[in-house]
């Protein structure tokens, strides 16, 4: 790869890192195949704290590793995280799916589930897009 990650803290179950030369990407990679909702919690709360200390404008979300889909933690992650977030400034979400097609047609049940109970959710107003690489989506 050609960027270098800095890790900045390290969770039983995901990593937060930054990337050098570019200050305003952020990257969340799990490291395991399930995130419990807490841990999941933890991490992204951690990773707010750093969203808002350093002005993050980008996220990547690395899920390759995940095996289980986990409807509550990505309506948490959606109807309140992301809330928080764009208000922060945080406007750009990348996601690295695992390449599981049970996994993606997951989410994308559970993304409409979602848009179906908070529909004018500041999500709406975030560029969010799927990439196959943190590399693609640091160019992305």
């Amino acid at each position: 790869m050609k960027y270098k990650l800095t890790e900045i803290k390290s969770f039983k179950d995901a990593k937060i890192y930054t990337i050098e030369g570019k200050p305003n990407i952020a990257v969340i990679e799990s490291t395991t195949t399930y995130i419990p909702i807490e841990q999941f919690k933890n991490a992204f709360e951690e990773l707010g704290l750093l969203v808002k200390s350093n002005n993050i404008e980008k996220l990547i979300f690395d899920k390759r590793s995940l095996a289980v889909f986990h409807q509550p933690s990505m309506e948490w992650y959606f109807i309140e995280w992301k809330e928080k977030m764009f208000d922060l400034g945080l406007k750009i979400h990348r996601k690295i799916l695992p390449d599981n097609e049970v996994f993606k047609h997951s989410v994308k049940i559970g993304r409409a589930k979602i848009k179906s109970i908070f529909p004018d959710g500041k999500y709406n107003l975030m560029d969010i897009a799927y990439s196959e690489s943190i590399e693609d989506a640091i160019e992305n």
